[in-house]
């Protein structure tokens, strides 16, 4: 069985996101979505089970994906699932060149593939960093995230 861990932080998890889950569902047997604490960055704008929950509800309708929360490196995170690919989502150029080299440093380190999944031309400008600001600013961002999270959202800014 072809297990797949899609790791990052999901903050907040987005359209851009749900794409890569649902590709990655009709490729393997099984997909985990890991929301990731990544220490270099700012403390999370959802708590660990607010973006566990939330992606939970995006994916709902995905049979073979399961949802959880994780810290540290992830080649360990996929050894401790029993994942054998990690898949990674490319939105361009620069997101290719960093992820390649991360790639390629897990296989080193693990031997665990990372595969790459670019997104459409509907969702490859869409960032996490972008949707909290413009919902920072009152602005509308229901087109570019799954209904659970403009509704959580909504509430925050309210």
């Amino acid at each position: 069985m072809a297990l797949a861990l899609y790791p990052g932080t999901f903050d907040p998890f987005h359209n851009g996101h749900l794409e890569i889950v649902e590709a990655a569902a009709d490729a393997f047997d099984a997909v985990v979505v890991a929301a990731m604490r990544n220490p270099g960055k700012t403390a999370p704008f959802f708590s660990d089970d607010e973006r566990m929950s939330l992606i939970a509800q995006s994916v709902q309708h995905l049979d073979k994906v399961e949802v959880v929360a994780m810290e540290g490196l992830v080649i360990d995170a996929a050894t401790n699932l029993g994942a054998s690919i990690i898949v990674k989502g490319l939105r361009g150029v620069t997101d290719f060149d960093t992820e390649m080299q991360m790639a390629q440093m897990n296989r080193h380190v693990s031997g665990i593939v990372t595969m790459f999944i670019p997104a459409t031309a509907e969702n490859g400008f869409i960032a996490s960093r972008y949707i909290r600001e413009i919902s920072k600013m009152a602005g509308d961002v229901t087109d570019l995230v799954p209904d659970p999270v403009a509704r959580a959202l909504r509430e925050r800014f309210l």
